[in-house]
């Protein structure tokens, strides 16, 4: 694997639900759960979900875009969400939980409106497109207890990705991903 590395921050909901999707995927050297996209220094999971942090709830990932390149991240995050939802993500509502792809640099930028765009006309969906593209702002990590909680509370996790209705939304959509 090559020494290039690069940082990906996607907003998908829950970041419960967002890690695991691309930790499981090579080329991948971590993925944080955060807040970013706020007013706030360095708030806490209570003051994101009170809704006056202008946070979202986010995954920041590592990864060699040699082995995974960002359009394949790209193509597994919208694989992840509900893009036409602009009021939260599945069961969890209000503005923390919006879907958004945060770029780094210019040709993020690129990448993600292209692949906005090729879903749009894809057909899958028949409602528009709303998923945010916007400037990567400071990145604050998650308390430890929300750190690859897939892992740490796997029947606690699945029934949450189930009973949200995001397995069921992937699955309809993308297949059984």
């Amino acid at each position: 694997m090559s020494e290039k590395k690069e940082i990906a921050t996607f907003a998908g909901g829950c970041f419960w639900c967002m890690v695991k999707p691309f930790d499981e995927q090579p080329g991948i050297e971590k993925v944080v759960s955060g807040y970013t996209g706020g007013h706030t220094e360095n708030p806490t999971y209570e003051e994101v979900c009170s809704e006056t942090t202008g946070h979202r709830e986010a995954v920041q990932i590592t990864f060699h875009p040699d082995v995974f390149p960002y359009e394949k991240l790209l193509e597994l995050f919208w694989q992840q969400i509900d893009p036409t939802d602009a009021g939260g993500q599945f069961a969890d509502r209000g503005s923390s939980y919006r879907a958004a792809i945060f770029y780094h640099n210019d040709k993020q930028k690129e990448l993600a409106e292209a692949s906005k765009q090729r879903l749009a006309e894809s057909g899958i969906f028949k409602d528009p497109i709303v998923t945010d593209i916007l400037k990567a702002e400071p990145f604050y990590e998650a308390e430890g207890y929300h750190q690859h909680f897939y892992k740490k509370n796997p029947a606690h996790y699945q029934r949450y990705r189930t009973g949200s209705g995001r397995a069921g939304f992937i699955s309809e959509h993308w297949g059984a991903k």
